[in-house]
């Protein structure tokens, strides 16, 4: 797909979601650029470059200086945010935006960031405008965040991606913007590693000394190096969790019994570094070769550079360095093996680079969800999906168990035109399950919607914590096609809550799609008829409705419960599930076809 037919598909979408909630009884026109901006923030977080972002509109005027939020994100350990705004032109056709443009945007957020951060915007505010909890929270975790990004979206192609970072309250921002031309490169290639591109004569001053091994018989060429301390903390302050993405698990903290070692070596003993540490493992897409001071061969730059193995020797060079300033890591060389890939099809390096993220960290403890793609229960729903079709024999839905698999299924099979549109009938994106959507459908449904309120990977490894009694028991046995089905029918149900809700509330309409499931679960679960779902391939209009009576409810018990907390951060404790269950609901609707 070329970028101005990519800009026509961003476009439609847009107007799909309008024209969804437009369809919902008593919806209200949503602001385009809100639905631009979840669409834009939902790509973002599926390809790991944020965390669980929500939408939030605001924007005001205080003095002669303009304030804006498009949306927000904190991680889960509340020392990283982010803030989006976003320039939304409704554009047909690819067409620029001035950088003045886009820095007057990131420049009005950072102004919105800034009062946040001196505590001087909450008390100007209406309790009940939905930026007033992020403005509070914002204050609350800004002492402790060790990263701060603004991101400017846009539907329009800017020529500068990235802007200067700025310094607010004694702490770096960086500002970059995610506009079409972005966005596309990340759709198209599947592969958000494609824009790392690290030239270590600017990052270490000259090419890196190695040991290469062309792979004359094998799809990958082979180096050994050591990467100084300094390049490899930079490249991590410059592309953030990106750079970890093909790794099986993600930086913890400093507190975890490893993590407390490295930044020890790195404080007390940091030449001894290398002989302490394992070092890293890195896959790349393209390595281009030099001469090292020496005159021996070394590597010049790697393009798709990315951390299978040694993602938190990475991570904690970055934060021991940010924690304790004094701490001198130009003595820090960190070994590394890294793997140039030359396969043809994006299938086997993708499945390449999964074995080598899987066996680079097998002389760790791995956990359960580290490497779940390859559970035989994700292995067997894979297989359930593309054998059953839907009732009408010609559809069916798909389940995405390696990350960009729908993509690539398109790219093989959508030949022409007409085989293309056929499939996307026939499995439509709408009909897409990944691993962590069904994390989600079916933790809801189980009742913990305090589960799913962690947001996508958190939630994701309570699922598969789930799967086992412990490591002397077996796991639960493999679903069938019934179980299949009835899944399908669970995320069709949860599916068509959110749509519902998302325009019934102007913010937290994730926390309140999931505690309505789970309501209905405890409510209704006994009698509510999933197989029906499944042949309608779809519910009732009185069941919709029963959805958006109970929604209400649940939305005033979020809000009561949390007594001015924010209610994304009140959702995640089991204390807020246990309130909204002794909160008072109205009685079910007579004649639900779904009930038995």
């Amino acid at each position: 797909m070329k970028l101005d037919e990519f800009l026509l598909q961003t476009r439609a979408e847009v107007k799909e979601a309008i024209a969804d909630r437009l369809a919902v009884p008593g919806g209200s026109y949503p602001y385009e650029e809100t639905v631009f901006t979840e669409v834009v923030m939902e790509h973002m977080s599926e390809i790991g470059m944020t965390f669980e972002p929500e939408a939030c509109h605001y924007e005001v005027t205080v003095g002669n200086a303009r304030l804006r939020l498009s949306g927000y994100a904190v991680s889960e350990d509340a020392d990283q945010l982010d803030l989006f705004v976003s320039l939304y032109a409704d554009v047909e056709t690819i067409t620029p935006i001035p950088d003045s443009e886009t820095k007057i945007a990131a420049e009005q957020c950072l102004r919105f960031l800034a009062r946040c951060a001196q505590g001087r915007l909450a008390g100007t505010m209406d309790q009940s405008n939905d930026a007033y909890a992020v403005a509070h929270t914002i204050k609350d975790v800004y002492p402790n965040l060790d990263q701060i990004r603004i991101y400017v979206l846009t539907d329009r192609q800017a020529k500068a991606k990235n802007f200067k970072t700025r310094e607010v309250q004694d702490k770096t921002v960086k500002l970059e913007v995610m506009d079409i031309e972005r966005l596309w490169r990340h759709w198209s290639e599947g592969k958000p590693r494609d824009e790392l591109v690290v030239n270590f004569a600017e990052v270490s001053g000259g090419a890196l000394p190695c040991v290469y091994v062309p792979g004359e018989m094998t799809d990958y060429d082979y180096a050994l190096t050591a990467i100084p301390g300094e390049a490899l903390r930079f490249i991590y302050e410059k592309y953030g969790a990106r750079l970890l993405e093909a790794n099986v698990r993600s930086f913890l903290s400093a507190t975890g019994k490893v993590n407390k070692g490295i930044s020890e070596t790195l404080k007390k003993a940091p030449e001894r570094f290398m002989a302490y540490n394992n070092g890293i493992v890195l896959v790349a897409d393209e390595m281009h070769m030099g001469q090292a001071e020496n005159g021996a061969p070394g590597i010049l730059w790697l393009k798709g550079m990315q951390v299978v193995n040694g993602g938190q020797t990475t991570a904690s060079l970055y934060f021991t360095k940010k924690k304790a300033p004094e701490t001198n890591i130009s003595r820090v060389r960190v070994p590394a093996k890294i793997i140039v890939l030359r396969a043809n099809d994006p299938a086997g390096e993708e499945g390449l680079i999964s074995d080598i993220s899987k066996y680079a960290n097998s002389q760790n403890a791995v956990k359960l969800s580290d490497l779940s793609a390859n559970k035989p229960f994700h292995v067997k729903i894979e297989q359930l999906s593309l054998a059953t079709y839907c009732p009408d024999g010609t559809s069916r839905w798909f389940y995405e168990r390696a990350a960009g698999s729908y993509n690539t299924m398109m790219a093989r099979d959508g030949t022409t035109p007409a085989k293309l549109r056929k499939l996307k009938t026939d499995i439509p994106s709408s009909r897409k399950i990944t691993k962590t959507d069904l994390a989600k459908f079916l933790n809801a449904w189980d009742r913990k919607p305090h589960h799913v309120s962690f947001g996508a990977q958190k939630n994701f490894e309570r699922f598969m914590a789930g799967f086992s009694n412990g490591e002397d028991h077996p796991e639960m046995p493999l679903p069938d096609v019934a179980a299949w089905k009835q899944m399908v029918a669970k995320a069709i149900l949860f599916k068509t809550a959110h749509k519902l809700i998302r325009p019934m509330f102007p913010a937290f309409q994730a926390n309140v799609a999931a505690y309505t499931v789970s309501v209905l679960s405890e409510r209704l679960g006994d009698r509510l008829d999933l197989d029906k779902i499944w042949q309608k391939q779809g519910i009732s209009a009185q069941f919709q409705e029963q959805i958006q009576v109970w929604a209400r409810e649940v939305n005033d018990a979020l809000h009561q419960g949390a007594n001015g907390r924010m209610i994304s951060e009140w959702a995640k404790k089991v204390e807020c599930w246990e309130a909204v269950l002794r909160a008072p609901f109205s009685e079910p609707l007579i004649g639900i076809p779904e009930l038995r």
